[in-house]
């Protein structure tokens, strides 16, 4: 087994039962989405694939004890690929990438691979996968805060609003609808706004479902 798919196999071993969004299938999907804006862009694809793989390997411990899954992850990852035999300057391209990731910390990354994986997590928030994906993980956060008391920071502002139509409404305003303009690469802006296109005509349709006056979206 080369170390792709070895690296594939430790990922879901740490990610079986993940709740929320953050399952094998986004990981996937970004490793997919990855390499498709690398084709355009550049970029060296073990680094790419290997940060895909693990960005949020260190997901369940967020859930578990709160802080930051990307520093988890990124520490994760590196005891893994040192235990596999990579060299430092491959471990420390891939953990940098991972740090830096993360939609919520607002950080911005220090190389092409960093921005190309940065972009790819975000575009898995748009499209008809991240509707899927944001009513999945916001109804996975509830029920978490309603079991054991703990919620996420990052999240209070849409998560848990109490009617959650309103909620998700006020997560597109947030999150998706304001990714094209975080981007880092013309490859992923371009797949962004084909993705938009979806979201808009879901949220008009939502809204006019619902009796909720419609935003400008």
């Amino acid at each position: 087994m080369d170390l792709i798919e070895k690296t594939r196999e430790f990922v879901a071993s740490f990610l079986e039962g993940e709740p929320s969004s953050h399952d094998m299938t986004h990981i996937n999907r970004v490793e997919s989405l990855c390499l498709e804006i690398r084709e355009k862009e550049g970029g060296d694809p073990l680094v790419l694939q290997l940060a895909a793989l693990l960005h949020d390997v260190g997901v369940i411990k967020e859930h578990e004890e709160g802080g930051d899954h990307a520093v988890y992850s990124a520490d994760i990852a590196s005891e893994f690929l040192s235990k596999a035999g990579l060299g430092k300057e491959v471990i420390e391209a891939v953990t940098n990438c991972i740090r830096t990731h993360r939609f919520s910390a607002g950080k911005s990354p220090e190389n092409l691979e960093a921005r190309i994986l940065q972009d790819a997590d975000r575009l898995d928030a748009l499209g008809a996968v991240g509707i899927f994906r944001a009513v999945l993980s916001m109804g996975a956060l509830r029920m978490l805060k309603h079991t054991t008391g703990m919620d996420k920071g990052s999240s209070k502002r849409t998560v848990y609003i109490e009617d959650p139509i309103e909620g998700f409404n006020e997560y597109m305003q947030y999150k998706p609808f304001t990714i094209p303009e975080k981007l880092n690469t013309n490859t992923a802006k371009e797949i962004a706004e084909k993705r938009l296109k979806i979201m808009r005509l879901y949220l008009k349709a939502l809204n006019i479902e619902t009796g909720i006056d419609e935003r400008e979206v």
